[in-house]
């Protein structure tokens, strides 16, 4: 996947919002939460980041090319930066975007997640 492949997926996604920040990078919200950081890495090329669950985040920071998020991960937070293509594939990717975009729609305020028609069932 590519910065503007992620941009272009990213962007699909019901109610979401692109901002520059932290130096530049592609972060992806919403609700005003952020749900994923991507940019490039120098040599290996785009980088990205997600919010997963226990379970998925014990699994791929053991994975080659993968690691718990900096500056997420360390603060507890069960975050994940895929910075090598060999790691996980796009179509996996864009399902870990996914799952990120839904947890962290979860942690909206009820009222929010209803204006904006998120996990209504």
């Amino acid at each position: 996947m590519t910065l503007a492949e992620y941009n272009e997926f990213c962007g699909s996604l019901a109610h979401t919002t692109h901002v520059f920040q932290w130096g530049g990078s592609h972060v992806w919200k919403v609700g005003g939460k952020v749900f994923a950081i991507g940019g490039e890495n120098g040599p290996d090329g785009f980088r990205v980041s997600f919010k997963v669950s226990d379970l998925a985040f014990d699994i791929l920071r053991e994975q080659p090319g993968c690691r718990g998020a900096p500056h997420l991960a360390s603060r507890g937070m069960k975050w994940i930066q895929r910075y090598n293509a060999d790691a996980v594939g796009d179509d996996a990717l864009k399902d870990y975007l996914k799952e990120s975009y839904r947890l962290v729609s979860l942690g909206l305020t009820k009222k929010l997640q209803k204006e904006l028609g998120l996990n209504q069932s």
